[in-house]
């Protein structure tokens, strides 16, 4: 093989292997999000069908500040099998690739280079211990006017932003302009 092919695979192999590190560290990423959201139903409404909403997914009411207005839920959130698998065989994969260029390198020790591939587990581990955690909602409810008695709610939430999505989806809310 031409001796200028291997050493710009081998760079390249690297480059691949920091896009790598970087996506399964960013797999385990904090993703808060606060969004503004607008019900048209009353309070008095509203606020039993959240409740029953986060106690359908696993959240417990942690904390309540009635001169606020603010509620906050408390749930633990499992990492998910599938992307543990999924990111534990694209290190596979790229440690393969990785260990086969070092041992076109460097063909004495390739037998060595073997050994990098039991490293792999551990993207799926690393994942699996840091996307485990306990999550926080936060809501704070205000009326969208406070002249009108009728006026629409408006809901701050802060939360992860799928659960922003499923709470929108689940309650038929809409976004506040």
């Amino acid at each position: 093989m031409d001796t200028a092919i291997l050493p710009s695979t081998f760079l390249l192999t690297l480059l691949l292997l920091v896009g790598l590190f970087f996506f399964i560290r960013a797999a385990t990423k904090d993703r808060t999000e606060t969004a503004q959201l607008i019900s048209e139903q009353e309070e008095a409404v509203l606020m039993p069908q959240l409740q029953d909403y986060f106690r359908s997914r696993s959240y417990r009411v942690a904390e309540v500040d009635r001169d606020q207005n603010q509620v906050t839920f408390e749930g633990f959130v499992q990492p998910s099998l599938f992307l543990a698998i999924f990111l534990t065989l694209l290190a596979t994969v790229g440690l393969i690739c990785l260990s086969f260029v070092l041992s076109l390198l460097l063909p004495n020790i390739s037998s060595f280079f073997l050994g990098i591939i039991l490293l792999a587990p551990l993207s799926g581990l690393f994942y699996w211990k840091k996307a485990g955690r306990t999550e926080k909602v936060l809501l704070h409810l205000q009326k969208a006017n406070q002249d009108e008695p009728n006026s629409l709610g408006k809901i701050t939430v802060t939360a992860h932003r799928d659960e922003l999505i499923e709470l929108q989806k689940a309650l038929d809310l809409k976004l506040s302009d």
